[in-house]
């Protein structure tokens, strides 16, 4: 790549980084992250020198994981975070600014992309971290040394870093290329959202179709339906797909979506509209 262009990319990062991070249209985000630990932290200080189950408590960690930071927290975060790096513009009205700097545009959707991405990981695999110490603080230390050194702890936990991460690679090179493409990004965010979310009613190919198959099939615990759940009788149990399948797919989607994305961005015409 063209030295210059790495320099372009790094300027765009300074300044996206300022405005992804403190923006106040994104603190909802924030709000969403970091749900989930505080009730992990209420949790522990009610459960402080009682009885607890560990393998509960484990089971629990995994399905709020799965259920509602996957599907809903990380999910409607890109939303937040990676539709608002081109959309955001034209409500402010600046993007114009950017498209009359000398740069080529691919290179600048690169450094934004970049610095939401940044953004998005440092946020959601700190929460993620906080949360697992909340949620077991309330053991003595021997019993987590055990978990941790002797048992599955670090590499659960290493786990659900590296698919909170993955998440925030799939869905935010999907949102970035909404944020492109439409003119009001709302309308694929609510079809990708149903279409994530019926995923267990559907047949095993179309399962593989979305990006929360890819991020099930890589966590450390897997969460089935209980019996006597509503509806779960329609659930498809497709089987999980090994791991060295499952992340180079979702990279090789990602890789994709933003070269797509790219190659539209270059014929973006700016419509400030109210």
């Amino acid at each position: 790549m063209n030295p210059l262009w790495w320099s372009q990319i790094a300027a765009v990062l300074r300044i996206e980084m300022k405005k992804t991070f403190f923006s106040r249209r994104g603190l909802w985000v924030y709000l969403l992250a970091f749900f989930p630990l505080v009730l992990f932290a209420v949790y522990s200080i009610r459960e402080f020198g009682r009885p607890s189950n560990f393998g509960r408590d484990t089971n629990v960690f995994a399905t709020v994981f799965q259920v509602f930071y996957l599907r809903l927290a990380i999910f409607f975060g890109c939303v937040g975070i990676f539709m608002n790096l081109f959309r955001g513009e034209v409500l402010d009205r600046s993007l114009h600014f950017y498209f009359l700097a000398p740069i080529r545009r691919e290179v600048l959707l690169a450094g934004k992309f970049i610095a939401g991405l940044t953004a998005a990981i440092v946020i959601f695999t700190s929460s993620i971290a906080l949360q697992f110490v909340a949620l077991y603080a309330h053991y003595d230390a021997e019993t987590m040394r055990d978990y941790m050194l002797r048992g599955n702890g670090i590499g659960h936990l290493i786990a659900y870093v590296g698919v909170t991460a993955l998440a925030c690679v799939g869905y935010g090179c999907v949102f970035l290329a909404a944020g492109v493409l439409m003119r009001n990004p709302i309308v694929p965010a609510a079809l990708i959202l149903v279409w994530e979310a019926v995923n267990n009613f559907l047949p095993s190919l179309l399962q593989k179709f979305s990006v929360i198959f890819y991020l099930k099939s890589l966590c450390p615990i897997q969460i089935a339906p209980e019996a006597g759940e509503a509806f779960s009788f329609l659930t498809i149990a497709a089987n999980p797909i090994p791991a060295y399948v499952a992340v180079p797919g979702l990279l090789a989607l990602a890789v994709l979506v933003l070269i797509f994305a790219a190659a539209r961005v270059r014929r973006m015409e700016i419509a400030y509209v109210e």
